[in-house]
């Protein structure tokens, strides 16, 4: 199979599709693979890495999606990138179109089969695709949540875990799962007090373990409530599989925050679980509303397009290996990947 690999034009986006390591597989493997000029240059992987695996150098996007049968990228097609698909394409990347009608509408249209790592399973039903960048946002959740407090960035003026004499910080995490496990992992390693939502007890019991500064609880709403009234950071991880965020944490929540604090909604991917949530990007990351700071970055884990290369392309490898293939209809979890087909939605969560 021909394989592009295109460069990510979505604003400061560095990732690319596949790392050459990856690449070497597929032209092991038979496949020709094609990727346009400097579209692993920012996760630290120029051209000459790939020529010296196989993969041949186009100058354009034009000549990498023109050339493949397979395409595989990172974020979800913008317009720049659906002037290039095609019905016969098959795509492959984060799609999230539950909070994309018009995305939805114009993959259907163009006709293509589109493949979200973000519904791929595995043989447990868990996101194997997903979870790499749910690791990384998951993190930076914390690692900016705490910059935004520091006072010269309009926050409130605290170091989250507090040092002798004065107080430690509070962060509330909606949702225990991989993103929601890895901010609570980073927010107690720095000292923080910090309480978990979650209605798994399985999930819940992973937060307490933590360390004796997590406090894990179901999320009933005057619980909720409460906590977010008092909380210097709020992350919103909330995740229903396919399907648009459901809202955790309303618009009055917000404006019951101390000025000053931070949100971050790492939903916002799927439409935010947060309902003064909108998208950004990081030409301009964060708004205020309600005197509370906005971090609401569609492609977060973008900032560290090294790691984040890494680590998708060792996650998708296989999986692109058994697309390209041709044999793939028998894999469970590669079909529940399917988003849209041949002018039709397909995945029964974008019915809903």
């Amino acid at each position: 199979m021909r394989i592009g690999v295109p460069t990510e034009v979505k604003p400061l986006e560095g990732r690319v599709g596949l790392i050459p390591a990856a690449c070497a597989g597929l032209v092991k493997a038979g496949h020709e693979v094609f990727i346009q000029t400097g579209a692993g240059v920012k996760s630290g992987y120029p051209d000459e890495q790939y020529e010296k695996v196989g993969v041949e150098v186009v100058a354009d996007a034009a000549a990498a999606y023109g050339r493949s049968e397979m395409v595989v990228k990172v974020k979800e097609p913008v317009a720049a990138d659906l002037e290039h698909i095609r019905a016969d394409h098959l795509l492959f990347c984060y799609l999230h179109l539950a909070a994309l009608p018009e995305l939805t509408r114009q993959l259907c249209d163009i006709g293509c089969t589109a493949v979200a790592f973000e519904t791929v399973e595995d043989a447990a039903g868990r996101l194997p695709l997903l979870a790499p960048m749910s690791d990384i946002a998951g993190r930076l959740a914390i690692q900016v949540g705490t910059h935004l407090l520091h006072q010269p960035q309009g926050g409130k003026g605290i170091l989250i875990g507090g040092i002798p004499a004065a107080k430690r910080g509070k962060v509330v995490i909606l949702g225990g799962g991989v993103a929601g496990g890895n901010s609570a992992v980073v927010a107690a390693g720095l000292g923080a007090e910090v309480t978990v939502f979650d209605m798994d007890r399985d999930k819940l019991e992973r937060a307490r373990a933590i360390g004796p500064n997590v406090t894990g609880l179901y999320p009933h709403s005057e619980d909720v409530a409460l906590a977010v009234a008092e909380a210097d950071i709020v992350v919103g991880a909330v995740l229903v599989t396919g399907e648009r965020a459901p809202h955790v944490i309303s618009e009055a929540m917000v404006k019951a925050m101390q000025p000053g604090s931070v949100v971050v909604d790492i939903s916002v991917d799927q439409g935010g679980c947060i309902e003064t949530t909108r998208p950004t990007t990081y030409d301009d990351p964060t708004y205020v509303m309600h005197d509370v700071i906005h971090f609401t970055v569609t492609n977060m884990p973008g900032a560290v397009p090294r790691t984040a290369s890494q680590a998708l392309s060792a996650a998708i490898a296989p999986y692109a290996e058994r697309l390209a293939d041709g044999q793939w209809r028998d894999h469970a979890g590669l079909v529940k990947g399917i988003n849209v087909e041949a002018g039709k939605v397909v995945h029964p969560a974008l019915f809903k």
